[in-house]
């Protein structure tokens, strides 16, 4: 097949979305597939370049101011009046069998979305991110974007949608209705080998931590996964286990949760790090001795799949059935807590690091769970089944 990857985020932008699509895409062409990627210029990354098999083109773009309405993130738009002309351009050129498209909110999905449609080529389309906010200014914001910008566009084209949980299937059902031509359920994927392996004395020495109980908390701190429960806990926590120290790994895009820590009087056992390399990632991960930040019942993402993999334990507020028939069990092979409670929270994380012979049993079986149903070349084959059915071939 001829394979166009649609994504205005693509390394070296950073991100789950852009890592997932190149995984993909590399995955694509490493199984014998031709793949065009189209997607946003970065600063210090080529317009054109030949890497793993794969064509990318980088479009010049606009980067959004980092807003928290843009959710302080790095997003760039490609959208001027050439685009249209320029992806037909590419696309024509390329003619692709089928485009996989990654984020139903940019400016390129739409793009290449109407140019399949006038040209007869179907489309796949895997939302990453659901529009929502806890804040009901932006919510309001983010619901007209939805109902009058991308809803619209999906009635044009009808991508067949990727549908990676519950969650996202109710969202996309909801918001995009009359736009939807079909659904395939595949899980997000992740490359455990990439996280595994880590030493995690350098981090506790780095960092003070010594043989201290230590918390990790993963991915980007925004707006829905704020780490305001996770500091509520503390001090029920370090009642229990006053040696006990939080670790917040990742970009601090909303600090509210900094400013809740010193008025409980529990910043001193709080280390917020930042963005850290992702090559000391999985030295993160081997030093901690549990998990937590999904805790909105706002879904099981990648940075919660990386730290099962590497043989954590993980607390999260989720559904057992959050990816369908992949079951997520509580005390089997993940924590599972009440959303936004931190007393049964504080309960939970006390529990687990008292007990390691149970919290090594949890991880075990949390690692077993990626490795059949989230790995990368588990979920490659479900993606190319799926593009194979869409276009006809076997």
């Amino acid at each position: 097949m001829r394979i166009a990857v649609v994504n205005n985020f693509y390394p070296p932008r950073v991100g789950g979305s852009a890592h997932l699509s190149e995984s993909l895409a590399k995955g694509y062409a490493a199984r014998g597939h031709e793949v065009l990627v189209i997607t946003a210029a970065h600063a210090g990354a080529p317009a054109l370049e030949d890497v793993d098999g794969i064509r990318v083109v980088r479009l010049p773009a606009v980067t959004l101011p980092r807003t928290r309405l843009a959710v302080n993130f790095d997003i760039a738009f490609c959208a001027r009046p050439s685009l249209p002309r320029r992806v037909g351009e590419l696309l024509d050129a390329f003619r692709p069998d089928v485009l996989h498209q990654h984020g139903q909110f940019f400016d390129l999905t739409w793009a290449t979305g109407l140019w399949a449609r006038d040209n007869g080529v179907p489309a796949m389309l895997s939302v990453h991110t659901r529009l929502e906010s806890p804040s009901r200014a932006y919510q309001a914001a983010f619901t007209l974007l939805d109902r009058f910008v991308v809803a619209p566009f999906m009635r044009r084209y009808k991508p067949t949608f990727v549908v990676m949980d519950v969650q996202m299937r109710d969202y996309i059902a909801e918001k995009y209705r009359g736009g939807i031509s079909g659904t395939v359920h595949t899980p997000v994927g992740i490359e455990p080998a990439r996280v595994r392996g880590g030493d995690g004395r350098l981090v506790r020495e780095r960092h003070g931590i010594g043989d201290a109980p230590m918390i990790l908390s993963t991915g980007h701190v925004i707006s829905l996964r704020d780490r305001l429960t996770l500091v509520e806990a503390m001090p029920a926590v370090l009642a229990a286990l006053p040696d006990a120290r939080l670790v917040v790994v990742g970009g601090i895009y909303y600090d509210a949760f900094l400013r809740r820590a010193r008025e409980l009087g529990v910043e001193h056992a709080i280390l917020a790090t930042g963005s850290v390399p992702r090559t000391d990632i999985p030295h993160y991960l081997a030093a901690a001795d549990i998990e937590c930040h999904d805790l909105r019942g706002y879904g099981f993402g990648t940075a919660s799949l990386e730290c099962m993999a590497a043989g954590l334990p993980v607390v999260s507020a989720v559904r057992e059935d959050n990816f369908g028939d992949i079951k997520l069990i509580d005390r089997g092979n993940v924590h599972l807590v009440p959303e936004e409670d931190p007393v049964a929270l504080a309960r939970r994380l006390v529990d687990a690091l008292r007990d390691p012979e149970e919290a090594r049993a949890i991880a075990r079986a949390g690692a077993e769970l990626v490795d059949e149903n989230f790995s990368m070349e588990a979920v490659l084959d479900k993606h190319l089944d799926a593009l194979h059915r869409l276009t006809g071939q076997s």
